[in-house]
């Protein structure tokens, strides 16, 4: 299967769609049913490539919208599931916490095969979350990468605390502990350090331990950024 800049070439799109070459030289237009041409037309769009920092830029003005409720629902109709069945083009990978409030389709204004979702508690980089982010970035061609950290974060708050916790409720406390040495003796709230902390941490991760990420932010075509959810005004920045 052909790819540009991870993105499924223009043969493979009409593969997908059920139509050969032949079938498309000997077939006019009018003959294909409406939604078809209404499906083949919003996924090719979709494969048009998009750079990391226009990427961000659309993650970023959706959460406007969400924070002054202007929101536009955006890819989340009966057409848009025609348009997606058959493959999927995210423009960004998130990487957030496992939070019931901390929703990225919702917090982002965005809908079907819009965003590649991962989530976990603590936003943490475990090895089944980075292959996951890894494929995304590789074979899906998500141009740009944020890791979400939200205030508050239960899973910051264990680590912070440090109790015994059963199960293995416990086991993102060890993945978190190297973000909390960096600001132990930092002033401020010690959670609220440690939650934009281990955001940095999770970044660096991914640029660090990952070599195919590494190719693609070397190529210019991949991002990774951080970013801290405020729970109370909804308002995602920049970390």
């Amino acid at each position: 299967m052909s790819r540009i800049n991870g993105f499924i070439g223009r043969r493979e799109l009409l593969k997908l769609a059920g139509f050969s070459g032949v079938a498309i030289a000997a077939t006019t237009i009018s003959s294909v049913p409406w939604y078809t041409q209404s499906a083949l037309a919003a996924v090719a769009q979709d494969t048009e490539p998009v750079s990391p920092d226009e990427a961000l830029k659309r993650l970023l003005d959706g959460n406007r919208r969400f924070v002054q409720q202007k929101r536009e629902y955006p890819h989340q109709t009966q057409t848009r599931l025609q348009e997606v069945a058959q493959a999927q083009h995210p423009f960004a990978t998130i990487l957030s916490c496992a939070d019931s409030r901390v929703s990225a389709e919702i917090l982002f204004d965005q809908g079907i095969g819009d965003l590649f979702d991962i989530r976990i508690a603590g936003n943490i980089v475990i090895p089944e979350a980075l292959g996951s982010i890894e494929y995304a970035a590789a074979l899906l061609g998500t141009p740009l990468i944020m890791v979400l950290g939200h205030e508050r974060c239960g899973a910051v708050t264990a680590s912070v605390k440090g109790d015994l916790l059963p199960g293995q409720i416990g086991t993102f406390v060890k993945a978190i502990k190297p973000a909390m040495a960096k600001v132990k003796d930092k002033p401020g709230d010690p959670v609220e350090n440690a939650v934009v902390a281990n955001v940095q941490y999770q970044v660096e991760r991914l640029q660090e331990n990952s070599a195919l990420l590494g190719q693609l932010m070397q190529a210019g075509t991949l991002k990774i950024v951080g970013g801290r959810y405020d729970l109370d005004t909804g308002e995602v920045t920049i970390v």
